[in-house]
């Protein structure tokens, strides 16, 4: 038989990584507690919390359209509004997924180089209005790396950060190939996000060598509120949640989250802050 060329175009073409499989093969044996009140997800949401240095509110959803809308839905009322990139994946590729999970809030898109947003641009389109007709700037989301491949210097961020704090905005990080970021800045989770002022952070499971599962998680806790409910009405409150979170833990707790990324890093050749960032292909370990 023969097998299919590997495809760099996209990780989404790979299969998981050995870590994650087995994980998930150890998780089949016999029951456990529905709805994610098993072993296996309080072991992964404690997994995360170590790596993250913080006690965060840790969920687990499907896939990263829905991490990233539910989360931002969260984050806003349905007249608020947030600020992203010409380039975001919320705005170029979910398909109104943030405004049907919001009730309307209306995404406001800043040009960008390389999908990053600027201090200068959040501040431009925050302050434009300020009349009840206008749609309330409440939240700013940043991709890391962005969609064409640029990472954000930690300055950059508290930057960013700096500006969200001083116009009440909350700070959004869609993390789809997070490890990535964190592989090519050689920086530790929890600097690179609450440290740095992100309020929420979605960590990309399905790019970094899972079958699926992507984790919110909740820095500032007091926005999690009633996520639990939010995410089972939108139908991503897995029944055996287990098989999402169990490949988190034989991610985590092995270190294959990072050697997985670190893989790109030095086989394809990842430049640091404001270079390119190229996701490992999975198919190739």
């Amino acid at each position: 038989m023969t097998s299919e060329p590997q495809q760099f175009a996209s990780d989404n073409y790979s299969g998981i990584c050995p870590e994650a499989w087995a994980a998930m093969a150890e998780a089949n044996h016999g029951h456990a507690p529905a709805y994610g009140d098993d072993l296996w997800t309080a072991r992964a949401s404690d997994a995360v919390r170590a790596l993250f240095e913080t006690n965060c509110e840790v969920f687990f959803a499907f896939n990263g359209t829905a991490a990233n809308s539910l989360a931002l839905a969260s984050l806003c009322q349905s007249y608020h509004s947030v600020i992203c990139s010409d380039a975001a994946h919320v705005e170029t590729d979910e398909c109104g997924a943030p405004e049907f999970f919001s009730n309307g809030s209306k995404l406001l898109v800043a040009p960008s180089s390389g999908g990053k947003l600027t201090p200068d641009a959040i501040r431009a389109i925050a302050t434009a209005r300020s009349d009840i007709h206008f749609p309330k700037p409440r939240v700013v989301t940043v991709t890391q790396p962005t969609e064409t491949g640029q990472v954000y210097g930690l300055d950059e961020l508290r930057a960013i950060s700096a500006v969200c704090r001083e116009l009440g905005l909350s700070l959004h990080m869609d993390g789809a190939r997070f490890a990535n970021a964190c592989a090519s800045l050689r920086c530790s989770p929890a600097d690179m996000t609450w440290r740095a002022g992100v309020d929420v952070l979605c960590f990309g499971g399905t790019k970094n060598g899972m079958a699926a599962g992507e984790a919110i998680l909740f820095f500032n806790r007091k926005l999690a509120e009633d996520f639990d409910y939010r995410r089972k009405q939108a139908g991503h409150l897995a029944s055996k949640m287990r098989f999402l979170s169990a490949p988190w833990v034989g991610m985590l707790e092995t270190g294959a989250w990072l050697r997985n990324a670190a893989h790109a890093r030095d086989r394809i050749g990842v430049v640091r802050a404001g270079g390119c960032c190229i996701s490992a292909d999975k198919t190739s370990f």
